[in-house]
């Protein structure tokens, strides 16, 4: 259960922040910086919702990933260990397979692809593009996590805040950015996708 009764604590005043398993870190903890770059993408979604009024099949799936990425940023934020006293919530290779079959549902109406594109579109498709280069982002931030504390778990008797990164979120991270890709392009409708010219249109 959740209960924010207050959202200024002055804990991080000394350049420091919680981690979830009540343990403390530097703020440029390379795993603090990639669930504050997931955090950043899932604003960028919200943006881009305010314009899929008109596109429920993509608002529905927009919201599941809002929801997801939120527990991107907890898995992220929360050391592995041998064992937990309650079973944390943690990213799924079910949750990837979700977004590979978006991207395939999502990819059978779209042209083939003969060019590279450049974000526009409409709206809601280049906000959907503003929200993928952050989710790119937030993948690398996650891989550096994984590479400086590795992927294994802290034994039981270990510090707080001590215990490797799952390379999980990493992943759902690359697919997410695909989907997001793809569900650009469908947004786009009737203008279309805008095609990258060579030397800005200098060259064919």
């Amino acid at each position: 259960m959740v209960n924010l009764t207050r959202i200024y604590t002055r804990t991080g005043d000394d350049g420091t922040t919680g981690l979830g398993d009540f343990g403390r870190t530097r703020k440029d903890d390379p795993r603090l910086i990639a669930y504050a770059d997931s955090d950043e993408a899932n604003a960028a979604l919200g943006v881009a919702m305010l314009h899929a009024d008109d596109r429920a099949d993509i608002a529905a799936v927009v919201r599941r990933v809002q929801n997801e990425l939120f527990d991107v940023g907890a898995d992220l934020s929360l050391p592995l260990r041998a064992s937990y006293e309650y079973e944390p919530l943690r990213v799924t290779q079910e949750w990837i397979d979700d977004l590979e079959a978006d991207c395939d549902r999502f990819n059978e109406e779209l042209t083939r692809l003969t060019s590279f594109i450049l974000p526009g579109g409409g709206p809601l498709s280049a906000h959907l593009h503003v929200a993928r280069t952050v989710v790119r982002r937030a993948e690398r931030a996650a891989w550096t996590a994984v590479e400086v504390h590795g992927s294994d778990p802290a034994a039981e008797d270990a510090p707080k805040g001590t215990g490797g990164v799952s390379p999980l979120p990493a992943k759902y991270l690359n697919r997410l950015s695909d989907l997001l890709f793809i569900l650009a392009r469908s947004a786009a409708g009737a203008e279309g996708d805008v095609l990258w010219q060579p030397g800005g249109g200098r060259q064919a």
